[in-house]
């Protein structure tokens, strides 16, 4: 029970890390390729990268103990296991019906792998079938190698009838997938996916989400960088700390400023395909604003010190809040500039210039 138990929670930690680390460029891809961003779709994502993981920790996970090492051997005769359930349930019910569940098991693992390439690919039980073999192919090579060479000798048995049973269970899941209504099974592109949206306080929302969490992504992306490289290659050099507080702060900052006089626009805009239309306000400067009034300004505010810390996190809860009273969730520099928000992919509203 413990090892079921601790394999779901690394799955569960490890695909949250990775949807994580991929949520603002799934949502740009999903407003570029769909139109928007559906819950249930980004639901079943994020449950296809815990999925993934769940594979390998349930399949190669816990790993042996030095003191606890025991090599094990392999299967490849075909439907070996009905001898094993025969064997085992002569000598009682209980160990028969281990060697059954272990089998069903075994289906049951690969039933979502099935399930998420119909729904999230579009892909039938062919696909599935061959892509179950694929992936258990290589859970069993691993098995089989010791995990690739990394443990003196294989610690879990390679089974053919493994191979069998993720492959039936991909196609039974693949199958499954058929009561998902049609329109919302597949990866074509909607008819309407260049259709002009409303941009609504829930993807204005979205967008200060992506702004954050890039900024905060590419800001420990810097720290993690400079702290890897003095400890490797300056080992001696007491400045590790401080340049990779600098670096923490003035990549993310830089990164984010030029994006912005670039486009008029913050990643967090890009990713949600908003836009500014013009205002009062010539490009010059309401693209400085637009960085200073962003995620970049709480920033810099951050980078300050404390005192001016509590400042910037009262000011960014401040626009937080104010920001569902403007229409259409322009914010301060639309009201500042006389500006509004829409989709990026409507026509132009004031002028053929976009900033």
């Amino acid at each position: 029970m413990n090892n079921i138990l601790g394999s779901g929670l690394i799955a569960v930690v490890a695909g949250g890390v990775v949807a994580v680390f991929a949520f603002v460029p799934f949502v740009a891809v999903s407003y570029r390729r769909r139109g928007g961003l559906s819950v249930p779709r980004t639901l079943l994502w994020v449950a296809a990268a815990v999925y993934l993981w769940a594979i390998w920790s349930y399949t190669l996970w816990p790993f042996p103990l030095e003191d606890q090492y025991a090599c094990a051997g392999l299967n490849l005769q075909p439907f070996h296991f009905i001898d094993d359930i025969v064997t085992e349930l002569a000598k009682s019910p209980n160990r028969g019906l281990a060697a059954v569940l272990q089998v069903v098991f075994n289906i049951v693992l690969f039933l979502p792998l099935g399930f998420l390439l119909r729904v999230l690919g579009g892909r039938g039980v062919v696909v599935a079938g061959l892509t179950g073999l694929a992936v258990s192919g290589v859970v069993e090579m691993s098995q089989l190698t010791a995990v690739w060479g990394v443990f003196p000798c294989p610690y879990r048995v390679f089974d053919v009838d493994d191979l069998m049973a993720n492959t039936a269970g991909a196609v039974i899941g693949s199958a499954i997938a058929l009561i998902v209504p049609p329109e919302h099974r597949g990866a074509e592109r909607p008819a309407d996916a260049d259709k002009p949206r409303p941009v609504t306080r829930r993807r204005r929302f979205l967008g200060i989400a992506c702004d954050v969490l890039g900024f905060s992504l590419v800001s420990l992306a810097a720290w993690v960088t400079a702290e890897m490289v003095f400890r490797t290659v300056f080992p001696e050099s007491g400045r590790g700390h401080a340049v990779a507080g600098i670096l923490s702060i003035s990549a993310p900052v830089v990164l984010w400023l030029l994006v912005v006089l670039a486009t008029g626009r913050s990643i967090g805009d890009l990713a949600t395909r908003v836009r500014y239309t013009d205002g009062l306000l010539p490009a010059w400067l309401a693209r400085p604003l637009r960085f200073v009034l962003g995620v970049g300004g709480v920033s810099l505010l951050l980078a300050l010190g404390l005192p001016i810390a509590v400042l910037g996190f009262t000011l960014a809860l401040a626009l937080l809040v104010l920001l569902p009273v403007w229409p259409d969730g322009r914010g301060l520099l639309g009201w500042i500039g006389g500006r509004r928000l829409v989709d990026d992919r409507a026509a132009t509203v004031d002028s053929p210039s976009r900033v």
